[in-house]
């Protein structure tokens, strides 16, 4: 615990004792692997999720935010391909004053994982789920862009573990291994993005939720746009349905509306998730390719407006 809480990051991923080999391939006790429904979209990056809460400790459960992770918590992200190993490990730390983020970049031999906090790039060439061969820089964020994604206001926060992103049987485990409390007593009954996920509707929310909603909100980094895309919004006009951006710059493609109702061709939010340019895309921070598959269900989305 006391390099967990120690106020400088330490120079290698292996001195938190998460793991038990230096190499991160066995966690340590109450290291627990856990995964979200509805993944954040990242290059097609292979990722795994752990979550560390000290002895004596649980997390508290909220029913729309964040899971409320004890100070000493830390979750674990690792991000990787078939065709390279790991490229990065993420670790968020809840220190005593809040929570902070650091970058560790592995090595070619996957041996070791250091403390990168400038982030690193590389050439990449992968296979993407159609089988085809892309290539492009993969880019791992310096620590200043750790804090856009997950701003909350002044505050640095995590962004996945929330009720409804782990699922009834997730938040089940956790309750009996003791790493949660709180929970509702018939936790099936919990609001899941999975209770939903066969209307269109839901499935295009639940997208904007994981990848856009940790900027585009009330506290987020994008807050000054008035694009709100979090799960729970239930504004149309936050949402962007009809709505003007509040910039019209070369982001907003000429175009005249964030959302125009059945025409995702002149919808901005569809113009900007359909580029990979600097300055276009969006999200712009954590991808360097268009997301084919996210892009046609927006799409469709917007196309059939109004929809359930």
């Amino acid at each position: 615990m006391s390099v967990i809480l120690a106020d400088e990051p330490a120079p290698t991923l292996a001195d938190y004792g998460l793991f038990h080999d230096t190499a991160a391939t066995e966690p340590a006790a109450r290291v627990r692997p856990y995964d979200l429904i509805n993944p954040l979209f990242s290059d097609h990056a292979a990722k795994t999720r752990l979550v560390f809460v000290p002895e004596g400790t649980h997390a508290e459960y909220e029913e729309t935010d964040v899971l409320a992770l004890p100070v000493g918590s830390v979750l674990v992200k690792s991000f990787g391909y078939n065709e390279t190993g790991r490229i990065e490990t993420r670790l968020l730390i809840h220190k005593p004053a809040g929570w902070v983020g650091y970058p560790y970049v592995w090595n070619e031999d996957q041996t070791e994982a250091r403390y990168t906090p400038i982030g690193a790039k590389g050439n990449i060439e992968i296979a993407n789920p159609a089988g085809e061969i892309i290539g492009f820089e993969y880019a791992v964020p310096n620590q200043n862009q750790c804090k856009t994604c997950h701003r909350a206001g002044d505050a640095i926060v995590p962004i996945g573990p929330k009720a409804r992103n782990l699922g009834a049987d997730q938040l089940a485990n956790w309750t009996e291994a003791g790493l949660l409390a709180g929970a509702p007593q018939k936790i099936a009954d919990v609001p899941s993005i999975a209770n939903a996920q066969g209307t269109l509707n839901a499935r295009a929310r639940a997208y904007l939720d994981i990848n856009c909603a940790h900027c585009h909100k009330a506290d987020g980094a994008a807050s000054n746009s008035g694009l709100w895309l979090d799960w729970t919004e239930d504004n149309p006009v936050r949402l962007g349905v009809g709505k003007h951006p509040t910039a019209a710059g070369r982001g907003a493609g000429a175009l005249r509306l964030v959302i125009e109702p059945g025409d995702p061709e002149v919808s901005i939010l569809a113009f900007r998730m359909a580029s990979a340019e600097a300055g276009v895309a969006m999200p712009e921070l954590g991808r360097r390719i268009v997301d084919e598959d996210g892009v046609n269900l927006i799409n469709q989305w917007i196309e059939e407006f109004p929809n359930d």
